[in-house]
This record gives C-alpha cells, sequence and structure tokens, in this order.
C-alpha cells in the first residue's frame, strides 16, 4: 500500500473510499474522499484494501504536469489566462492534500477541463498571493502584464484573482489601461477542494466574456447560488457585499452590465448585456502605470476626533467617506481647509451604497466645498481611492478628472426634462 492508491478503510461501523495521501505519522490513515475533503483515521482502528494501485503518481505529479502541453488551434482565439493567486485555479497536491496555486495553461485546464475546446490558452503567473496582500505595485505588474499579452495578440484577458480585494485591482486595471479587447476579473468563492467550489463555472464564463464585444474592464462571478448565470459588473462599479456567498459581488447603482448564462458541459453558454459599454477595437491599446501611492481612504464616523486626519497633512489625497450626501462633523472642517490649503487633494464620497454625493444642500456640506472638497459624485469610495492615486499622477487638473467619469465609475446624473 503506497501513497496514491486507492483503497478503502474499512473502521467501525464507517467505510470510506479514496486516495491515499501521505502522513506526518505512522498512527494515521490519510484519504482524500471523491468530494474533495481529507479525511483521517487511527491506523490501529481500521482494515485498509487497496482497490486500484498509483491511481496518482505522488513522486512523479508534478513533473509529467511541467511537460505536458496544451495544443494550439488556428482556428480558435486565445486567451491569456494571468494569476495573481487566490483559489480558483488552484488544484489538490497530493504530497500535502493541501490546495496549491502552481500555475499555468496547463493546470487550468487540469483544474477545469470544460475550458478545453473554447479558445487558445496561454497561462502566465503576475502574482501568487492573497488578495488581502495586494499593493499597488503588484496594479503595475499586472497592468504591464495585461498590456503585453494584448500587445502580444490575446483576443481577451482573464485575470484569477482572490475575491476580497477583486474590485480595487479592476477598479486600477480599468484607469491604467485604454483596451481594446475585453479583460475580466474573477475568482472564486469556494476552494476547489470543495463540492461546492464556484470555480469551474466562473472560469468558463470568464472565457466566454473575454471573447465577447465589450472591451471593457469586468468582473465575472455567480450571479446566484445556483450554477445557471454569472454576471459581468463593471469593474469600477462592483463591490464585494457578502463574506461567503457565491453570488457575493453586486454591482451598485444599477443592474450589471450583463450576464453570462451558463450552460454547463451540454449546452452552449451565452452572453447578452443589458446597456451600451466600449466595443472590441473601438480604442487603441494604451497603458498609463503611474500611480501616487500616498493616498488615504477614511472613514468618518461620530466622535472621531479631527486629529485624526492631521496624519494625512503629507498625502497628495485623501478620500473621506463621510455620512449621507456628504458630511462630516464641523469639527473636521478646519482640518480638512489646511489639508487643502497644505496641496492635498480631499474627495468626498458617501457611506451610503447607493446615491450621490451633494454638498450644496446643507451648510455643512457648503462650508467643505469652501474648505476645497472636491464632491466624488456617486462614485464607490474604494474605486475613488484609486482613482484619486491614478489622476494624481497622470492629471494636470485633478479635480476636473475627478468630476469627471473616465471608466463608467459615475453614472449619468438624471436630470429633470426643462
Amino acid at each position: 500500500m503506497n501513497a496514491g492508491d486507492r483503497v478503502r478503510v474499512d473502521r467501525a461501523d464507517q467505510t470510506f473510499e479514496g486516495v491515499l495521501l501521505p502522513s506526518s505519522t505512522p498512527d494515521q490513515i490519510v484519504l482524500k474522499l471523491e468530494g474533495g475533503y481529507n479525511v483521517g483515521v487511527d491506523r490501529d482502528a481500521a482494515s485498509v484494501d487497496v482497490l486500484e494501485s498509483d491511481v496518482y503518481d505522488v513522486e512523479g505529479a508534478q513533473d509529467e504536469q511541467s511537460e505536458s502541453a496544451v495544443e494550439f488551434d488556428e482556428d480558435l482565439p486565445t486567451v491569456s489566462l494571468i494569476s495573481t493567486g487566490g483559489t480558483i485555479a488552484s488544484t489538490v497536491d497530493y504530497r500535502t492534500g493541501a490546495v496549491t496555486a502552481q500555475f499555468d495553461a496547463e493546470d487550468v485546464l487540469r483544474a477545469v477541463p470544460d475550458l478545453a475546446g473554447m479558445a487558445n490558452y496561454r497561462g502566465r503567473v503576475v502574482a501568487n498571493i492573497l488578495s488581502e496582500n495586494m499593493t499597488p505595485a503588484v496594479w503595475q505588474d499586472l497592468a504591464r502584464a495585461v498590456h503585453e499579452e494584448i500587445e502580444a495578440g490575446a483576443d481577451g484577458v482573464v485575470v484569477m484573482h482572490g475575491t476580497d480585494t477583486m474590485q480595487f485591482s479592476a477598479s486600477a486595471l480599468a484607469f491604467m489601461l485604454d483596451t481594446p479587447v475585453p479583460i475580466v476579473f474573477t475568482g472564486s468563492q469556494r476552494s476547489a477542494d470543495r463540492p461546492s467550489s464556484d470555480n469551474v463555472m466562473n472560469a468558463v464564463c470568464s472565457v466566454e466574456a473575454a471573447l465577447s464585444d465589450c472591451a471593457e474592464v469586468l468582473v465575472c462571478m455567480h450571479a446566484s447560488e445556483s450554477d445557471d448565470v454569472c454576471a459581468l459588473h463593471r469593474g469600477v462599479r462592483v463591490r464585494k457585499n457578502h463574506t461567503s456567498r457565491r453570488d457575493a459581488f453586486e454591482t451598485v447603482g444599477s443592474e450589471p452590465l450583463g450576464e453570462v448564462d451558463y450552460g454547463g458541459s451540454d449546452e452552449p453558454n451565452e452572453v447578452t448585456f443589458r446597456r451600451e459599454h466600449a466595443q472590441r477595437g473601438e480604442v487603441d491599446l494604451d497603458l498609463n502605470e503611474d500611480l501616487a501611492t500616498d493616498v488615504d481612504l477614511v472613514k468618518f464616523t461620530p466622535g472621531t476626533d479631527p486629529a485624526f486626519l492631521e496624519q494625512c497633512s503629507e498625502n497628495s489625497g485623501v478620500v473621506i467617506e463621510g455620512t449621507g450626501l456628504g458630511h462630516v462633523n464641523t469639527d473636521w472642517i478646519d482640518t480638512i481647509e489646511d489639508l487643502t490649503d497644505g496641496g492635498t487633494h480631499v474627495v468626498m464620497t458617501s457611506q451610503c451604497i447607493e446615491g450621490r454625493v451633494c454638498d450644496r444642500v446643507y451648510d455643512t456640506g457648503r462650508d467643505l466645498l469652501d474648505a476645497g472638497v472636491v464632491e466624488g459624485e456617486d462614485i464607490l469610495p474604494g474605486t475613488a481611492k484609486v482613482k484619486l492615486m491614478w489622476a494624481l499622477a497622470n492629471s494636470e487638473d485633478v479635480a476636473d478628472t475627478m468630476g469627471r467619469s473616465l471608466a463608467g465609475e459615475i453614472t449619468t446624473r438624471s436630470v429633470p426634462w426643462t
């Protein structure tokens, strides 16, 4: 009996079948079950029968994988698969029973075989990090990698990313890149070794979106808890609204830009869009990757000392999440004015999920405008931070740039008929 054998383990009134994994102790038998979970059984309390030998070659598996190749089909478009980490393209490492993120195009096709035949694939690793460890420097690396892939002829790009900060990275690329092809971010709320994993559907729908005519930065994730439809969110208008649901992502202020009906392995997948969007080939590829990294996002809450803002006096920019229409305690206003007088750009957004900042309704708002605050319209606070980082490094008129929609981050204001 060797690691990699398929075995049956009987213990009292329980029976387990799976692939035998290496164990850290001779007293334990560790199995990888069919559903993806591991189970440990005391060796002395169990009887073991080998059902099939060498189901998985533990010692040679990785070497064999590194030698495989994806066959190129000249009749298919090319999609670049770029990994920054996360779980969507992870596979089980039978040496440890853990989920690993060794990544190339072959790895993705093993993890998601339904992708075969949809396109030719190129795999590329930009980072292998948990998304909470994402940094502006990695955004820049990612933007350069995407630019190079499109320049090399990719018909679309899928970025595989951890879900927790995906909306920030999608916003960063939306501002840094003018793209003639779709750039689609996707991830997985449930790891690939769980029966409820959403990695297969999200990956397949993302490739379909990457082959569509929508040349924007999109986020493609489950639209419901079921495996039926993926929503296509504009990258600058989406936020993660649930910690663990498969349909955690929502477009704020509107419906998703489009959707992909998932047909599974038997039916075709269908991409539809609800609203106007940038068309494939509409703009020339361009990259403006510079970012000002000394920008903070500050959330106002009742009772917060205005001295909290003084630590931002050396910043190039600050985004404030104010209350309602974009307000803070009046005690903050003098400190904000000191910041703007010192050259710090201050942008006001709202903590409310929906709606637009308007500092012309109440006295506090008018005082904030007099103090030099720039209204952030209905831009999401996280997107506003990323945009301000980009605007400070690329625009001569930061206030004007923050007030204009560059990538759909500001929705069109409703104006009554006159």
